[in-house]
């Protein structure tokens, strides 16, 4: 078989996978096709699912999300959230089982349509909304019909009216109006019971909550669901169940703290009447109006009193001095002491009376005589004036000591309250911090009782709704492009399988590669498969493929030489029917075709089928030659096709073996050679029999003959292991009866393009792969 590929097409994957299964064409079209039918089923029972989206924003501080401060200002209780645990929080159970019981969908109902079931959900005319939903049990299909004139739905021959709580074989329902419905049902309608648990569940599994980036505080939701508003509804009350959540989650907050404020502000205004009577007592027990400014006001009196104090001693000096000068004189003129400080005027009169009658002794006393009646008078005078000075000193200072022992009595008192003061104003400042205390407590109160009543106000702020749910136009699955292509792959995977799997079981030889991988021996022909003829006897090959294929071979035993002296070929084989006698006898053809004088000796002495093709079964030949009853040149019969000559086995046909080493076969090697250019011996198959072990030592070439999907494949692996490859002389290999692969003819067969390819060259010994 002629190879038209390329060394590297041969490498390359691509050629190498197209060599292998392009033959299998018609079988890969049948799987395609039928995987396109089964694809079409599926799409068409198939319910289309829809992707339903919605975009959230959360107040997250951590990612650049802050309410404004006003709000901040009004709502006390909103605290700033993390999104991963917000994500969470809208994924709960919790959540969405509120969402199932909100929306009813463990009572969904559906139109039984010829083919498949259809949602009913905006075509019926009515929902189901079951009083005890976690009692529900699970029903598959129930029946019902819809009457709209009396408003009443039947299930079972029963009839039940609308926005009632009724009891029914299934449950306690309340059926009311669907103000979703956009048409009519088309085909008869009933409603299935689940479980909302498992609803819950199920939703769950297709929804999916992500953020939209690591940095940002937006959350997606999407929903896959088979009815596009179904999956909007879901979405949307969800989002509401959400806000929902987080507003009653604040209100119970504030009214909790609310209660807690008002009781604690009942409890502190107890206290607080309490420590202000405690003031007042004690403000009443110890006579304090202001402690502070009554201590100020001691100070003060205590001070006025150390300063009359200091007068009164000072005007006591002063008495004490001029007494000294009144009782120290003796009518001589001096200066008076001062009376700084004395309020007495009788006593500053006196004084400077004393003065001036001194004055007039002193002038009298120079220029009269002691008894002058004038001096004497003015004497008289001055003793009397000095009594009346001294009684008013007297008088003075008893007054003055009176004033000073005043003084020091108040001063006492004052200091001893100003000693107690600290103490007052120790325990005072005990009360009033208690009192200050309760106070700011108090107020504190108050104030929080006004922020907690004005978080009632807001109804959201801890997210935004950016997008409201919205369905795609078109389902996301089945998607058809998807559905076929898979169906493709599936296709051409199960027909990958089907031809690796029967060329892999095959205990046959398949690939030339097979037999390069068990034998050293060059391969030296690929013959394509052919027909068997009509009739027994040899016909001149009509294909000229066939015709082609051994001059082919001719060329790479390298036949052709003109030195070639290897002119005796040995045709074996392993077993029987793997078509020696077939090559043996068109080889031979091609060479006498070539104008080369060629003879075939048909040496398989059991089964000899190269006779029968020349209609020379039972004809005297080797046998007889082998006994000595006939010369090799009696044996020699000429063929129609000019330059062929065959010899054939003989009359007797069987077990003749030890003919074969009576020395007579050398000589007629020996003959042949020189009448002949070319030898061709067919012989018996080399695993059954002895025959071809004996016949190789004349022959220069050994062709060992091995038939597609015919021979053994522990055959071949056994060729090195049982040294058959060493005992035939130049033993070279034809790959014979190669099959086209698959369902096309031509060059995608089982030869080259799966194994190594050699070239043959010729050396002294014969042939080489290269």
């Amino acid at each position: 078989m002629v190879n038209k590929a390329t060394p590297d097409a041969e490498n390359n994957l691509f050629f190498s996978l197209l060599y292998k299964y392009l033959p299998y064409w018609p079988l890969f079209v049948l799987l395609l096709l039928l995987g396109g039918l089964a694809g079409w089923g599926y799409l068409s029972y198939a319910t289309p699912v829809y992707e339903t989206t919605a975009t959230l924003i959360i107040t997250d501080e951590k990612k650049g999300m802050n309410d404004p401060r006003i709000y901040e200002a009004i709502d006390v209780f909103n605290s700033t959230k993390i999104v991963e645990n917000e994500m969470e929080v809208i994924q709960s159970r919790a959540l969405m089982k509120q969402v199932v019981d909100s929306l009813n969908l463990y009572a969904p109902i559906y139109e039984e349509g010829e083919i498949k079931s259809l949602h009913a959900y905006s075509t019926s005319p009515i929902i189901i909304k079951a009083k005890y939903p976690e009692k529900i049990r699970a029903q598959e299909k129930v029946y019902f019909s819809y009457n709209s004139k009396t408003s009443k739905v039947k299930i079972k021959n029963k009839e039940y009216p609308l926005d009632t709580w009724v009891r029914t074989p299934y449950g306690t329902f309340q059926f009311q109006h669907n103000l979703k419905q956009e048409a009519m049902p088309t085909y008869p309608l009933y409603f299935s019971l689940e479980n909302p648990r498992i609803v819950t569940e199920g939703i769950l599994g297709r929804l999916d909550v992500k953020a939209a980036n690591k940095l940002s505080s937006v959350i997606n939701l999407s929903l896959q669901d088979p009815v596009p508003q179904r999956g909007e509804d879901i979405l949307n009350q969800l989002i509401y169940a959400y806000n929902q959540l987080a507003v009653i989650d604040r209100n119970v907050l504030a009214a909790n703290t609310l209660a807690f404020i008002e009781d604690r502000i009942k409890f502190v205004e107890k206290e607080l009447d309490v420590v202000e009577n405690e003031v007042q007592q004690y403000k009443s027990t110890k006579g304090i109006v202001d402690l502070g400014e009554q201590g100020k006001l001691f100070l003060q009196n205590v001070g006025d009193n150390d300063r009359k104090l200091a007068e009164v001693n000072l005007q006591l000096a002063v008495l004490d001095k001029v007494e000294r000068y009144v009782v120290s004189k003796e009518n001589s003129a001096s200066i008076v002491p001062s009376t700084l400080g004395l309020n007495d005027p009788v006593l500053a009169q006196l004084l400077q009376k004393l003065y001036d009658t001194e004055i007039q002794y002193q002038k009298l006393s120079k220029t009269t005589a002691e008894n002058n009646p004038i001096l004497v008078s003015v004497t008289d005078e001055i003793e009397k004036i000095r009594p009346s000075i001294l009684e008013s000193i007297r008088n003075q200072r008893v007054n003055l000591q009176a004033s000073k022992a005043n003084l020091a009595s108040t001063n006492g008192q004052y200091n001893s309250v100003l000693q107690k003061i600290p103490k007052k104003e120790r325990e005072l400042l005990e009360i009033s911090r208690q009192q200050a205390i309760k106070n700011s407590v108090y107020s504190f109160l108050l104030q929080k009782r006004e922020e907690t009543a004005l978080s009632y106000a807001p109804t959201s702020g801890d997210s935004r709704v950016v997008d409201m749910a919205e369905a795609a136009l078109l389902p996301v699955s089945p998607k058809p492009f998807t559905v076929y292509l898979i169906a493709a792959v599936l296709a051409m995977i199960l027909g990958v399988t089907m031809v690796t799997s029967k060329e892999l079981l095959n205990q046959k030889i398949l690939f030339r590669s097979e037999i390069v991988d068990c034998t050293h021996a060059p391969i030296v022909a690929e013959l394509s498969y052919v027909k068997p003829r009509k009739g027994p006897l040899f016909k001149e090959p009509s294909e000229v493929f066939v015709v082609e294929q051994f001059r082919q071979m001719r060329a790479t035993m390298g036949l052709y030489g003109r030195t070639f002296s290897k002119k005796k070929i040995m045709v074996t084989s392993s077993i029987p029917g793997e078509g020696k006698s077939f090559v043996s006898t068109n080889l031979a053809l091609s060479l006498a075709l070539s104008g080369k004088k060629v003879i075939l000796i048909d040496l398989d002495l059991r089964n000899p089928n190269t006779s029968v093709l020349f209609d020379l079964l039972k004809h005297e030949g080797i046998t007889e030659y082998l006994v000595g009853e006939l010369d090799a040149c009696d044996m020699i019969i000429s063929t129609e096709y000019e330059n062929l000559s065959i010899m054939p086995a003989g009359a007797r046909i069987g077990d003749n073996s030890e003919l074969l080493l009576n020395g007579r076969l050398e000589a007629l090697f020996k003959y042949l050679e020189t009448e002949f250019d070319y030898i061709l011996v067919d012989t018996p198959p080399v695993t059954l029999v002895s025959d071809a072990y004996l016949i190789t030592e004349f022959c220069d070439i050994s062709l060992y003959v091995i038939r597609h999907d015919y021979t053994p494949k522990v055959v071949v692996q056994r060729l090195e292991d049982s040294n058959i490859s060493k005992s035939l002389t130049n033993m070279a290999i034809v790959f014979n009866g190669v099959k086209a692969r698959g369902f096309v003819k031509g060059e995608y067969g089982y030869g080259y393009g799966y194994g190594n390819e050699y070239v043959y060259k010729r050396n002294k010994y014969g042939m080489k792969a290269t």
